[in-house]
Protein backbone atom coordinates (compact mmCIF):
# COMPACT_ATOMS: atom_id res chain seq x y z
CA UNK A 1 0.00 0.00 0.00
CA UNK A 2 3.17 1.98 -0.25
CA UNK A 3 1.81 3.85 -3.10
CA UNK A 4 -1.76 4.55 -1.81
CA UNK A 5 -2.78 7.86 -0.25
CA UNK A 6 -3.52 7.49 3.07
CA UNK A 7 -6.66 9.68 3.30
CA UNK A 8 -8.31 7.13 1.05
CA UNK A 9 -8.10 4.43 3.34
CA UNK A 10 -9.41 6.77 6.22
CA UNK A 11 -13.38 5.31 5.45
CA UNK A 12 -12.23 1.54 5.52
CA UNK A 13 -10.40 1.80 8.82
CA UNK A 14 -13.12 3.91 10.62
CA UNK A 15 -15.77 2.06 8.87
CA UNK A 16 -13.98 -1.30 10.14
CA UNK A 17 -13.39 0.15 13.81
CA UNK A 18 -16.75 0.82 13.59
CA UNK A 19 -18.69 -2.33 12.33
CA UNK A 20 -16.46 -4.45 14.36
CA UNK A 21 -17.73 -2.15 17.71
CA UNK A 22 -21.15 -2.87 16.43
CA UNK A 23 -20.78 -6.19 16.93
CA UNK A 24 -19.57 -6.25 20.46
CA UNK A 25 -22.13 -3.62 21.45
CA UNK A 26 -24.95 -5.92 20.75
CA UNK A 27 -22.82 -9.17 21.73
CA UNK A 28 -22.37 -7.31 25.21
CA UNK A 29 -25.59 -6.65 25.72
CA UNK A 30 -26.86 -9.81 25.21
CA UNK A 31 -24.29 -11.70 26.65
CA UNK A 32 -24.24 -9.33 29.67
CA UNK A 33 -20.42 -9.13 29.25
CA UNK A 34 -19.19 -7.20 31.75
CA UNK A 35 -15.65 -7.22 34.02
CA UNK A 36 -17.04 -5.49 36.73
CA UNK A 37 -19.35 -7.65 37.25
CA UNK A 38 -17.03 -11.02 36.31
CA UNK A 39 -15.15 -9.95 39.30
CA UNK A 40 -17.94 -9.26 41.57
CA UNK A 41 -19.95 -12.53 40.86
CA UNK A 42 -16.55 -14.50 41.59
CA UNK A 43 -15.91 -11.92 44.84
CA UNK A 44 -19.09 -11.43 46.11
CA UNK A 45 -20.85 -15.21 45.18
CA UNK A 46 -17.84 -17.35 44.14
CA UNK A 47 -19.30 -17.46 40.56
CA UNK A 48 -16.53 -17.53 38.19
CA UNK A 49 -18.89 -17.80 34.76
CA UNK A 50 -18.34 -14.27 33.58
CA UNK A 51 -15.10 -14.12 35.17
CA UNK A 52 -13.96 -17.33 32.99
CA UNK A 53 -15.95 -15.25 29.61
CA UNK A 54 -13.23 -12.57 30.20
CA UNK A 55 -10.38 -14.88 29.86
CA UNK A 56 -11.84 -16.48 27.05
CA UNK A 57 -11.71 -13.64 25.24
CA UNK A 58 -8.22 -12.58 26.29
CA UNK A 59 -6.91 -16.53 25.28
CA UNK A 60 -9.01 -16.26 22.17
CA UNK A 61 -7.40 -12.15 21.49
CA UNK A 62 -4.00 -13.97 22.33
CA UNK A 63 -4.67 -16.82 19.61
CA UNK A 64 -5.30 -14.86 17.23
CA UNK A 65 -3.40 -12.19 17.51
CA UNK A 66 -0.37 -14.26 17.75
CA UNK A 67 -1.49 -16.38 14.78
CA UNK A 68 -1.51 -12.87 12.34
CA UNK A 69 1.44 -12.09 14.09
CA UNK A 70 3.32 -15.57 12.89
CA UNK A 71 1.99 -15.00 9.57
CA UNK A 72 3.70 -12.10 8.83
CA UNK A 73 0.60 -9.67 8.52
CA UNK A 74 0.62 -7.74 11.27
CA UNK A 75 3.64 -6.82 13.76
CA UNK A 76 2.42 -5.97 17.26
CA UNK A 77 5.29 -4.50 18.54
CA UNK A 78 4.51 -1.15 16.98
CA UNK A 79 1.53 -0.79 19.09
CA UNK A 80 1.58 0.88 22.07
CA UNK A 81 1.77 -1.69 24.84
CA UNK A 82 4.89 -3.60 24.33
CA UNK A 83 7.23 -0.53 24.23
CA UNK A 84 10.35 -0.54 25.85
CA UNK A 85 9.29 2.51 28.62
CA UNK A 86 8.43 -0.28 31.48
CA UNK A 87 6.47 2.18 33.20
CA UNK A 88 5.75 -0.24 36.06
CA UNK A 89 4.18 2.31 38.95
CA UNK A 90 2.22 3.75 36.62
CA UNK A 91 0.91 0.16 35.32
CA UNK A 92 0.25 -0.74 39.18
CA UNK A 93 -1.34 2.25 40.47
CA UNK A 94 -3.70 3.05 37.09
CA UNK A 95 -4.69 -0.19 36.82
CA UNK A 96 -5.49 -0.17 40.87
CA UNK A 97 -7.69 3.01 40.09
CA UNK A 98 -9.05 2.02 37.33
CA UNK A 99 -10.54 -0.87 39.39
CA UNK A 100 -11.71 0.92 41.65
CA UNK A 101 -13.46 3.65 39.62
CA UNK A 102 -15.56 0.93 37.81
CA UNK A 103 -16.61 -0.72 41.05
CA UNK A 104 -18.04 2.46 41.78
CA UNK A 105 -19.25 3.45 38.39
CA UNK A 106 -21.02 0.30 37.62
CA UNK A 107 -18.49 -0.84 35.03
CA UNK A 108 -15.87 -0.52 32.71
CA UNK A 109 -15.46 1.74 29.68
CA UNK A 110 -16.85 -0.72 27.20
CA UNK A 111 -19.46 -1.64 29.38
CA UNK A 112 -20.76 2.37 29.97
CA UNK A 113 -20.62 2.71 26.62
CA UNK A 114 -22.66 -0.91 26.27
CA UNK A 115 -25.05 0.62 29.47
CA UNK A 116 -25.46 4.17 27.56
CA UNK A 117 -26.54 2.16 24.41
CA UNK A 118 -29.30 0.47 26.60
CA UNK A 119 -31.04 3.32 27.86
CA UNK A 120 -28.74 4.16 31.15
CA UNK A 121 -28.34 7.70 32.18
CA UNK A 122 -26.23 7.21 34.70
CA UNK A 123 -24.05 5.55 32.66
CA UNK A 124 -24.01 8.79 30.47
CA UNK A 125 -22.51 10.65 33.26
CA UNK A 126 -19.85 8.30 33.68
CA UNK A 127 -18.78 8.08 30.35
CA UNK A 128 -18.48 12.29 30.00
CA UNK A 129 -16.31 12.61 33.48
CA UNK A 130 -14.48 10.02 32.55
CA UNK A 131 -13.69 11.67 29.10
CA UNK A 132 -12.66 14.79 30.85
CA UNK A 133 -10.45 13.18 33.42
CA UNK A 134 -9.08 11.07 30.18
CA UNK A 135 -8.27 14.45 28.72
CA UNK A 136 -6.94 15.76 31.63
CA UNK A 137 -4.53 12.96 32.27
CA UNK A 138 -3.60 12.90 28.60
CA UNK A 139 -3.27 16.86 27.82
CA UNK A 140 -4.19 18.47 31.22
CA UNK A 141 -3.73 18.99 34.71
CA UNK A 142 -3.51 15.29 35.58
CA UNK A 143 -1.20 14.98 32.78
CA UNK A 144 1.34 16.62 34.75
CA UNK A 145 1.18 14.06 38.14
CA UNK A 146 1.12 10.99 35.60
CA UNK A 147 4.17 12.48 33.72
CA UNK A 148 6.19 13.91 36.37
CA UNK A 149 5.37 11.91 39.42
CA UNK A 150 4.47 7.72 38.07
CA UNK A 151 6.63 7.77 34.82
CA UNK A 152 9.77 8.60 36.43
CA UNK A 153 9.56 4.77 37.68
CA UNK A 154 10.46 3.02 34.97
CA UNK A 155 12.51 0.69 33.48
CA UNK A 156 14.22 0.72 30.09
CA UNK A 157 13.94 -2.81 28.44
CA UNK A 158 15.82 -2.06 24.85
CA UNK A 159 14.01 -4.97 23.40
CA UNK A 160 11.03 -4.68 24.42
CA UNK A 161 8.63 -5.51 27.20
CA UNK A 162 6.68 -8.26 25.68
CA UNK A 163 7.67 -11.78 26.87
CA UNK A 164 8.80 -13.54 23.48
CA UNK A 165 11.04 -10.45 22.86
CA UNK A 166 11.97 -10.73 26.84
CA UNK A 167 12.96 -14.54 26.45
CA UNK A 168 14.45 -14.27 23.27
CA UNK A 169 17.18 -11.52 24.03
CA UNK A 170 18.64 -14.27 26.52
CA UNK A 171 18.25 -17.61 24.58
CA UNK A 172 18.70 -19.51 21.38
CA UNK A 173 14.90 -19.28 20.49
CA UNK A 174 14.50 -16.49 18.08
CA UNK A 175 11.10 -14.30 19.02
CA UNK A 176 9.11 -15.89 16.66
CA UNK A 177 9.54 -19.38 18.48
CA UNK A 178 8.80 -17.93 21.77
CA UNK A 179 5.39 -16.45 20.20
CA UNK A 180 4.42 -19.70 19.69
CA UNK A 181 5.41 -21.04 22.56
CA UNK A 182 3.62 -18.47 24.66
CA UNK A 183 0.47 -18.12 22.35
CA UNK A 184 -0.12 -22.02 22.78
CA UNK A 185 1.23 -22.31 26.61
CA UNK A 186 -0.79 -19.60 27.42
CA UNK A 187 -3.65 -19.54 25.65
CA UNK A 188 -4.10 -23.06 25.76
CA UNK A 189 -4.41 -23.22 29.53
CA UNK A 190 -6.68 -20.25 29.46
CA UNK A 191 -8.98 -22.32 27.38
CA UNK A 192 -8.66 -25.71 29.52
CA UNK A 193 -9.22 -23.70 32.20
CA UNK A 194 -12.34 -21.77 30.80
CA UNK A 195 -13.91 -25.01 30.40
CA UNK A 196 -12.82 -26.91 33.07
CA UNK A 197 -16.19 -25.88 34.26
CA UNK A 198 -19.02 -27.81 33.67
CA UNK A 199 -21.79 -24.55 34.45
CA UNK A 200 -19.66 -22.69 31.85
CA UNK A 201 -19.52 -25.84 29.15
CA UNK A 202 -23.75 -25.30 29.45
CA UNK A 203 -23.88 -21.40 28.59
CA UNK A 204 -24.01 -20.68 24.90
CA UNK A 205 -24.01 -17.10 26.32
CA UNK A 206 -20.67 -17.17 27.82
CA UNK A 207 -18.97 -18.72 24.87
CA UNK A 208 -20.96 -16.10 22.43
CA UNK A 209 -19.33 -13.59 24.69
CA UNK A 210 -16.11 -14.36 24.77
CA UNK A 211 -15.25 -16.31 21.58
CA UNK A 212 -16.72 -12.71 19.95
CA UNK A 213 -15.04 -10.28 22.03
CA UNK A 214 -11.32 -12.21 21.56
CA UNK A 215 -12.54 -11.77 17.87
CA UNK A 216 -12.99 -8.25 17.82
CA UNK A 217 -9.86 -7.42 19.25
CA UNK A 218 -8.38 -9.70 16.58
CA UNK A 219 -9.94 -8.13 13.73
CA UNK A 220 -9.44 -4.67 15.18
CA UNK A 221 -5.29 -5.23 15.24
CA UNK A 222 -6.09 -6.56 11.45
CA UNK A 223 -8.15 -3.65 10.30
CA UNK A 224 -5.53 -0.68 11.93
CA UNK A 225 -2.17 -3.10 11.23
CA UNK A 226 -3.11 -4.37 7.60
CA UNK A 227 -5.97 -1.72 6.21
CA UNK A 228 -4.99 1.15 7.61
CA UNK A 229 -0.83 0.11 7.25
CA UNK A 230 1.00 2.56 4.83
CA UNK A 231 4.25 1.28 4.32
CA UNK A 232 5.42 4.95 3.08
CA UNK A 233 3.30 8.06 3.54
CA UNK A 234 4.34 10.20 0.22
CA UNK A 235 3.70 13.25 2.40
CA UNK A 236 6.79 12.43 5.43
CA UNK A 237 8.02 9.36 3.78
CA UNK A 238 7.84 6.77 6.96
CA UNK A 239 5.74 4.20 7.93
CA UNK A 240 1.84 5.03 8.98
CA UNK A 241 -1.04 3.63 10.26
CA UNK A 242 -3.93 5.38 9.00
CA UNK A 243 -7.07 7.08 11.35
CA UNK A 244 -5.90 6.41 14.85
CA UNK A 245 -4.83 8.91 17.46
CA UNK A 246 -1.69 7.40 19.10
CA UNK A 247 0.07 7.08 15.42
CA UNK A 248 0.47 3.43 15.73
CA UNK A 249 -1.51 0.03 15.28
CA UNK A 250 -4.47 -0.46 17.31
CA UNK A 251 -7.23 -2.74 18.69
CA UNK A 252 -9.80 -1.69 20.51
CA UNK A 253 -9.65 -0.06 24.04
CA UNK A 254 -11.85 2.42 25.50
CA UNK A 255 -10.83 5.18 28.22
CA UNK A 256 -8.68 7.83 25.50
CA UNK A 257 -11.64 7.01 22.73
CA UNK A 258 -14.22 8.64 24.88
CA UNK A 259 -11.41 11.68 25.46
CA UNK A 260 -10.84 12.08 21.77
CA UNK A 261 -14.73 11.81 21.11
CA UNK A 262 -15.33 14.52 23.22
CA UNK A 263 -12.65 16.33 21.95
CA UNK A 264 -14.19 15.66 18.52
CA UNK A 265 -17.66 17.48 19.63
CA UNK A 266 -15.93 20.47 21.17
CA UNK A 267 -13.72 21.30 17.96
CA UNK A 268 -16.54 19.97 14.99
CA UNK A 269 -15.74 22.68 13.00
CA UNK A 270 -12.36 22.65 12.91
CA UNK A 271 -11.92 21.05 9.75
CA UNK A 272 -8.40 19.24 10.61
CA UNK A 273 -10.10 16.89 13.12
CA UNK A 274 -11.50 13.82 11.80
CA UNK A 275 -13.18 10.81 12.91
CA UNK A 276 -10.38 8.21 14.11
CA UNK A 277 -10.17 4.43 15.01
CA UNK A 278 -10.88 5.10 18.78
CA UNK A 279 -13.94 7.63 18.06
CA UNK A 280 -15.61 5.47 15.43
CA UNK A 281 -15.53 2.23 17.88
CA UNK A 282 -16.84 4.08 21.03
CA UNK A 283 -19.65 5.28 18.92
CA UNK A 284 -20.23 1.11 16.96
CA UNK A 285 -20.49 0.15 20.81
CA UNK A 286 -22.94 2.40 21.76
CA UNK A 287 -24.75 1.95 18.07
CA UNK A 288 -24.48 -1.60 18.42
CA UNK A 289 -25.60 -1.84 22.06
CA UNK A 290 -29.12 0.42 21.25
CA UNK A 291 -29.45 -2.02 18.36
CA UNK A 292 -29.94 -4.85 20.27
CA UNK A 293 -31.95 -2.72 22.96
CA UNK A 294 -34.53 -1.70 20.47
CA UNK A 295 -34.72 -5.36 18.68
CA UNK A 296 -35.50 -7.08 22.02
CA UNK A 297 -37.21 -4.74 23.45
CA UNK A 298 -35.16 -4.02 26.32
CA UNK A 299 -34.42 -0.02 25.76
CA UNK A 300 -34.64 1.29 29.19
CA UNK A 301 -34.11 4.49 30.98
CA UNK A 302 -32.61 4.34 34.21
CA UNK A 303 -31.65 7.22 36.30
CA UNK A 304 -29.71 7.98 39.70
CA UNK A 305 -31.31 6.17 42.92
CA UNK A 306 -30.06 9.33 45.24
CA UNK A 307 -27.47 11.85 45.48
CA UNK A 308 -24.72 9.02 46.89
CA UNK A 309 -25.59 6.57 44.20
CA UNK A 310 -24.88 10.20 41.76
CA UNK A 311 -21.35 10.51 43.23
CA UNK A 312 -20.11 7.38 43.43
CA UNK A 313 -20.48 7.21 39.28
CA UNK A 314 -19.20 10.32 38.80
CA UNK A 315 -16.04 9.41 41.50
CA UNK A 316 -15.89 6.40 39.50
CA UNK A 317 -15.80 8.08 36.01
CA UNK A 318 -12.98 10.20 37.18
CA UNK A 319 -11.12 7.31 38.91
CA UNK A 320 -11.33 5.21 35.33
CA UNK A 321 -10.52 8.63 33.06
CA UNK A 322 -7.59 9.04 34.92
CA UNK A 323 -6.59 5.41 35.80
CA UNK A 324 -7.82 3.95 32.25
CA UNK A 325 -4.66 6.50 30.66
CA UNK A 326 -1.89 6.39 33.12
CA UNK A 327 -1.87 2.53 32.95
CA UNK A 328 -2.26 2.96 28.62
CA UNK A 329 -5.70 0.99 28.73
CA UNK A 330 -8.63 -0.54 30.54
CA UNK A 331 -10.31 -4.13 31.23
CA UNK A 332 -10.54 -4.70 27.48
CA UNK A 333 -7.57 -1.76 25.69
CA UNK A 334 -4.93 -3.88 28.64
CA UNK A 335 -6.21 -7.25 29.85
CA UNK A 336 -7.28 -7.91 26.53
CA UNK A 337 -5.91 -5.78 23.60
CA UNK A 338 -2.66 -6.10 25.57
CA UNK A 339 -2.79 -9.38 26.50
CA UNK A 340 -2.65 -10.43 22.95
CA UNK A 341 0.79 -8.72 22.52
CA UNK A 342 1.76 -10.35 25.79
CA UNK A 343 3.34 -7.33 27.00
CA UNK A 344 4.21 -7.79 30.61
CA UNK A 345 2.46 -4.37 31.50
CA UNK A 346 -0.90 -5.69 29.94
CA UNK A 347 -0.70 -8.55 32.47
CA UNK A 348 0.71 -6.49 35.73
CA UNK A 349 -2.49 -3.82 34.43
CA UNK A 350 -5.28 -6.77 34.50
CA UNK A 351 -3.86 -8.30 37.75
CA UNK A 352 -4.05 -4.46 39.60
CA UNK A 353 -7.56 -4.11 38.18
CA UNK A 354 -8.65 -6.92 39.38
CA UNK A 355 -7.11 -6.23 43.13
CA UNK A 356 -8.72 -2.72 42.30
CA UNK A 357 -12.02 -4.18 42.34
CA UNK A 358 -12.29 -6.64 44.70
CA UNK A 359 -10.65 -4.17 47.18
CA UNK A 360 -13.49 -1.92 46.40
CA UNK A 361 -16.28 -4.38 46.74
CA UNK A 362 -14.83 -5.79 50.16
CA UNK A 363 -14.58 -2.11 51.53
CA UNK A 364 -18.24 -1.49 50.37
CA UNK A 365 -19.37 -5.22 51.44
CA UNK A 366 -17.55 -4.09 55.32
CA UNK A 367 -19.36 -0.85 55.39
CA UNK A 368 -22.89 -2.38 54.62
CA UNK A 369 -22.27 -4.63 57.19
CA UNK A 370 -20.96 -2.04 59.73
CA UNK A 371 -24.11 0.04 59.32
CA UNK A 372 -26.61 -3.00 59.68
Amino acid sequence: MSETDPSQLVPYVTGGAFLLAFVFGAVGNKTNFCTMGAVSDWVNMGDTGRLRMWLLAMAVALLGSSALQLAGLVDLSKSIYPGPNFTWLSYLVGGFLFGVGMTLGSGCGSKTLIRVGAGNLKSLIVYVFLGIAAYMTLRGLFGAFRVGVLERAAIALPMGQDLPSLFASFTDLDKRTWTAIFAGTIGGALLVFVYWSKAFRSSFDYTLGGVVTGLVVVGGWYVSGVVGHVAEDPNTLQEAFVATNTGRMESFSFVSPMAFTLEYLMFWTDKSRIVTYGIASALGVIVGSAAYALATRSFRWEGFRDAEDTANHVVGGLLMGFGGITALGCTIGQAISGFSTLALGSIMTFLAIVAGSAATMKYQYWRLSASE
